[in-house]
């Protein structure tokens, strides 16, 4: 049996121990959830980590893009320090780099143009252009690797249908491409002087297309309907609220 004293002396330790363990966990915050790899190092938020990205706007989209240029040059101008940032155009069929990729953020946000929105400019289809883009990130840098590419997403180079328009042997060689660089797509949808700014199917096909695209990439496709264009500003900010999640 315990005396009296015995049993006084574990009753203070186990005291002791409860108040150690309230105040350890005080100090931790609320809600506080880092992720951790196997070997116990902790991943930085995305967010606070620097970006590869290379943003691809599609030169025939309608002129009432011109009027993101400055939304889009505040979202490079935002992002984390340290990120590496590239600017092209798909136009006529071929990749206009504007910028190459720099972590001069204020330089790359100059580099933006607005877009010819003019049928000469129309380019063979986007993809073939994003294909091209991919293979100019550099292996070997540091920092997750992300495409923002602004286009009408249609491809009817081979034809005018759900089959044809919607999954095309150019989009399936981007997300190949894509995935094997460990880049992900995420996309904004516009229509064009051409086809998507008159038909809504076209516009659907678009849509799906860069929805395939962006989805098989670990991206996210951003449009607000077939018909009308607004503004870019829900997409920014849906897209920071994605790549600020931590990974």
């Amino acid at each position: 049996m315990f005396s009296r004293r015995k049993f006084s002396v574990l009753m203070a330790v186990g005291a002791l121990a409860l108040s150690t363990l309230a105040a350890v966990t005080s100090a931790s915050p609320q809600g506080s959830t880092p992720s951790t790899q196997r070997h116990g190092t902790v991943k930085a938020p995305a967010n606070k980590a620097p970006l590869n990205i290379a943003i691809l706007i599609q030169d025939d989209l309608i002129s009432q893009v011109a009027n993101e240029v400055g939304v889009t040059a505040n979202f490079i101008r935002t992002l984390p320090p340290g990120s590496r940032v590239m600017v092209g155009y798909i136009t006529s069929g071929s990749l206009q780099v504007r910028q190459s990729f720099t972590t001069d953020l204020n330089s790359a946000a100059r580099s933006l143009r607005i877009p010819v929105s003019n049928t000469s400019a129309s380019s063979y289809n986007p993809y073939v252009e994003v294909i091209e883009a991919l293979r100019r990130f550099d292996a070997g840098a540091s920092g997750r690797n992300v495409v923002l590419l602004v286009s009408d997403g249609l491809d009817d180079s081979r034809g005018f249908d759900a089959t044809s328009a919607g999954t095309t042997l150019d989009l399936e060689r981007a997300v190949r491409e894509a995935n094997a660089r460990n880049v992900g797509i995420y996309s904004f949808y516009a229509p064009s002087v051409g086809l998507t700014s008159r038909n809504r199917l076209a516009a659907s096909y678009g849509q799906s297309a860069l929805n395939r695209i962006s989805d098989a990439t670990g991206g996210r496709a951003f449009f607000q309907g077939t018909t009308g264009f607004v503004s870019f500003d829900p997409y920014f900010k849906q897209l920071r609220q994605a790549l600020e999640q931590v990974y």
